[in-house]
Protein backbone atom coordinates (compact mmCIF):
# COMPACT_ATOMS: atom_id res chain seq x y z
CA UNK A 1 0.00 0.00 0.00
CA UNK A 2 1.21 3.58 -0.85
CA UNK A 3 1.98 6.06 1.63
CA UNK A 4 -1.02 8.63 2.10
CA UNK A 5 -3.77 6.60 0.45
CA UNK A 6 -5.32 4.76 3.86
CA UNK A 7 -8.96 6.28 4.10
CA UNK A 8 -9.21 4.69 7.69
CA UNK A 9 -6.27 6.96 8.75
CA UNK A 10 -7.59 10.01 6.95
CA UNK A 11 -11.05 9.30 8.43
CA UNK A 12 -9.26 8.89 11.95
CA UNK A 13 -7.14 12.08 11.05
CA UNK A 14 -10.39 13.96 10.80
CA UNK A 15 -12.11 12.58 13.94
CA UNK A 16 -9.12 13.75 15.90
CA UNK A 17 -8.78 16.98 14.52
CA UNK A 18 -12.63 17.79 15.11
CA UNK A 19 -12.26 16.71 18.64
CA UNK A 20 -9.15 19.45 19.15
CA UNK A 21 -11.26 22.03 17.56
CA UNK A 22 -14.48 21.37 19.24
CA UNK A 23 -14.45 23.06 22.34
CA UNK A 24 -14.16 26.21 19.97
CA UNK A 25 -17.92 25.67 19.04
CA UNK A 26 -19.60 23.53 21.94
CA UNK A 27 -20.45 23.85 25.69
CA UNK A 28 -17.65 23.11 27.52
CA UNK A 29 -15.45 23.54 30.80
CA UNK A 30 -11.56 23.13 31.32
CA UNK A 31 -11.81 19.47 31.86
CA UNK A 32 -13.23 18.52 29.27
CA UNK A 33 -11.61 21.17 27.16
CA UNK A 34 -8.15 20.12 27.90
CA UNK A 35 -8.91 16.53 27.46
CA UNK A 36 -10.56 17.08 24.11
CA UNK A 37 -7.80 18.78 23.32
CA UNK A 38 -4.71 16.87 23.91
CA UNK A 39 -6.61 13.84 22.52
CA UNK A 40 -7.76 14.98 19.26
CA UNK A 41 -4.07 16.06 18.80
CA UNK A 42 -2.86 12.87 20.30
CA UNK A 43 -4.90 11.03 17.57
CA UNK A 44 -4.64 13.26 14.76
CA UNK A 45 -0.70 12.44 15.07
CA UNK A 46 -1.48 9.19 15.46
CA UNK A 47 -3.01 9.48 11.85
CA UNK A 48 -0.27 10.96 10.02
CA UNK A 49 1.96 8.19 11.45
CA UNK A 50 -0.25 5.74 10.29
CA UNK A 51 -0.15 7.79 6.77
CA UNK A 52 3.02 7.93 6.84
CA UNK A 53 3.95 4.41 7.11
CA UNK A 54 1.88 2.61 5.84
CA UNK A 55 3.12 -0.83 6.44
CA UNK A 56 3.18 -0.28 10.34
CA UNK A 57 0.37 -2.13 11.81
CA UNK A 58 1.03 -0.31 15.48
CA UNK A 59 -0.15 2.36 14.54
CA UNK A 60 -3.75 0.78 13.84
CA UNK A 61 -3.88 -0.53 17.42
CA UNK A 62 -3.05 2.71 18.90
CA UNK A 63 -6.07 4.39 17.00
CA UNK A 64 -8.41 1.74 18.66
CA UNK A 65 -6.61 2.73 21.54
CA UNK A 66 -7.38 6.09 21.55
CA UNK A 67 -11.01 5.78 20.44
CA UNK A 68 -11.30 3.35 23.65
CA UNK A 69 -9.78 6.93 25.93
CA UNK A 70 -12.43 8.96 23.95
CA UNK A 71 -15.11 6.97 24.91
CA UNK A 72 -13.82 6.94 28.19
CA UNK A 73 -13.16 10.44 28.86
CA UNK A 74 -16.55 12.00 29.88
CA UNK A 75 -16.53 9.32 32.63
CA UNK A 76 -13.07 9.30 33.45
CA UNK A 77 -12.68 12.91 33.41
CA UNK A 78 -16.07 14.11 34.87
CA UNK A 79 -17.98 16.05 32.25
CA UNK A 80 -20.29 13.29 31.07
CA UNK A 81 -23.12 16.17 31.87
CA UNK A 82 -22.04 18.00 29.10
CA UNK A 83 -24.41 16.23 26.89
CA UNK A 84 -22.78 17.80 23.57
CA UNK A 85 -18.94 17.63 24.41
CA UNK A 86 -19.49 13.70 26.07
CA UNK A 87 -21.46 12.99 23.07
CA UNK A 88 -18.64 14.66 20.68
CA UNK A 89 -16.11 12.10 22.97
CA UNK A 90 -18.52 9.53 22.23
CA UNK A 91 -18.62 9.76 18.55
CA UNK A 92 -15.03 10.49 18.23
CA UNK A 93 -13.83 7.60 20.04
CA UNK A 94 -16.57 5.45 17.98
CA UNK A 95 -15.45 6.28 14.72
CA UNK A 96 -11.53 6.37 15.62
CA UNK A 97 -12.18 3.12 17.01
CA UNK A 98 -13.87 1.51 13.47
CA UNK A 99 -11.04 3.48 11.50
CA UNK A 100 -8.64 1.67 13.75
CA UNK A 101 -10.26 -1.95 12.97
CA UNK A 102 -11.00 -1.73 9.42
CA UNK A 103 -7.23 -0.37 8.60
CA UNK A 104 -6.01 -3.73 10.18
CA UNK A 105 -7.16 -5.93 7.30
CA UNK A 106 -5.54 -3.80 4.29
CA UNK A 107 -2.04 -3.91 7.09
CA UNK A 108 -2.54 -7.44 7.37
CA UNK A 109 -2.77 -8.67 4.01
CA UNK A 110 0.11 -6.55 2.98
CA UNK A 111 2.31 -7.75 5.52
CA UNK A 112 1.46 -11.38 4.29
CA UNK A 113 1.86 -10.83 0.80
CA UNK A 114 5.54 -9.94 -1.12
CA UNK A 115 7.89 -11.32 1.51
CA UNK A 116 7.71 -14.65 1.22
CA UNK A 117 5.30 -15.14 -1.90
CA UNK A 118 3.19 -18.27 -1.39
CA UNK A 119 3.48 -21.16 1.04
CA UNK A 120 3.48 -24.17 -0.91
CA UNK A 121 1.66 -27.15 1.27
Amino acid sequence: MQKWTRWQAWVALLAGAYAALSPLWTRTNDDATWTMVALGVVTAAIALWSLAMSEDRISEYVLMLMGVLFIASPWVMGFERLDAMAMTAWVVGAITFVAGVLGMPQVESKMHMGHHGPIAH
